[in-house]
């Protein structure tokens, strides 16, 4: 139904339009009584094979939505009932800022892509921890945070700190965010010595604390095998837990696209189906590099059960949607939890036949 019948009329929308007419309607729906367990019920999928621990943290199942989304946590009870096993909103700022000019989100259909510059529009962390303090599901929820536009690099540290001050007592884990390409110099922070200072000086801060939440780390699909080795190292030193990979790519290679729209649409970060080859591509050079031993979440073109798959093969432990979920509707994320339940549960027969 929702290839025939919502997606047609959303797309008949600006994406931004889209995007906020459907939070719209989702909140209003679930206003309803009963609509929520009734949600739940049609997309769940519990099964023991799903559950993954990581971080410290039990996932019922290893499919979340990615940041970006639901910027301002303003659905994320709402949206757990899709079947999700995590929420991760933002990214979070210290202070409200509109993000880039309008229009910044464009739809590639032919690619099953977009193409977005936001810039990390947002309400401000303070307004986040508003309505996270109203929390009602028990999804686990991430804190993506990120900087002020107007913050230089060199103070950047300051505005991740607010932001991990604002929200620790409301989410279970953490991502700094330094890979988005939509807020000026912000891939700088992604060097060797920048990255280590800022890493380090957040998690100055989350040690502090009796009982320190999970930090990971989004990466951009668009750094080469030395840079990777950067991280590896970086992450080592620092003791944050994981990493996401990956975030949205500059590089228009390989689109069906007619080049001239690509042109007028300009600058932004690319995801979609496009980029989930190079996604894996690293998720896999960092296994390899780490011995298994560094914990991925693994994001970028997954729309079926197959690519979560392929994700989960080549070292992630967790996946993340977003492009796809827009794409596919909310029944992709049953499809691939029921895809994935089935390989587990292969794998595990196979290896007790062994």
């Amino acid at each position: 139904m929702y290839k025939l019948l919502i997606r047609p009329f959303l797309f008949l929308k600006s994406p931004e339009n889209a995007h906020h007419f459907t939070f719209n309607m989702v909140k209003n729906l679930f206003k309803l009584p009963g609509v929520s367990g009734f949600i739940k019920s049609i997309y769940t999928v519990k099964n023991q094979s799903l559950e993954t621990r990581l971080f410290g943290l039990n996932f019922k199942n290893p499919v979340g939505l990615a940041a970006g989304f639901d910027k301002d946590a303003k659905l994320f009870d709402e949206l757990g009932a899709f079947g999700f096993g995590f929420i991760e909103i933002g990214t979070l700022t210290p202070k409200a800022q509109e993000g880039n000019p309008k229009p910044r989100l464009f739809r590639l259909p032919e690619d099953g892509s977009l193409i977005n510059r936001m810039g990390f529009n947002n309400q401000g962390v303070e307004a986040a921890v508003v309505r996270l303090k109203n929390r009602k599901s028990g999804v686990l929820i991430g804190g993506n945070i990120g900087k002020n536009k107007v913050t230089p690099n060199d103070e950047a540290a300051k505005d991740y700190e607010l932001c991990f001050d604002a929200l620790f007592d409301y989410v279970d884990y953490f991502v700094v965010n330094v890979s988005s390409p939509n807020t000026p110099n912000l891939r700088e922070l992604q060097e060797k010595e920048p990255l280590k200072d800022l890493l380090n000086a957040v998690q100055q801060k989350n040690k502090s604390k009796e009982s320190p939440k999970p930090m990971l780390l989004k990466i951009a699909p668009d750094l080469t095998d030395s840079q990777l080795d950067d991280i590896l190292e970086i992450v080592a030193e620092t003791g944050i837990d994981g990493v996401i990979a990956t975030n949205t790519t500059i590089s228009r290679d390989n689109l069906k696209t007619d080049k001239q729209r690509i042109e007028q649409i300009g600058a932004g970060g690319l995801s979609g189906k496009v980029v989930r080859g190079r996604s894996t591509e690293v998720i896999r050079y960092l296994n390899e590099k780490s011995n298994g031993e560094l914990p991925i979440i693994g994001v970028g073109g997954i729309n079926t059960a197959a690519d979560a798959i392929e994700k989960l093969e080549a070292g992630a432990s967790l996946v993340q949607v977003y492009t796809g979920f827009i794409y596919e509707g909310p029944g992709m994320v049953k499809r691939i939890n029921k895809g994935i339940m089935k390989w587990r549960e292969e794998r595990a027969s196979l290896a007790s036949i062994k």
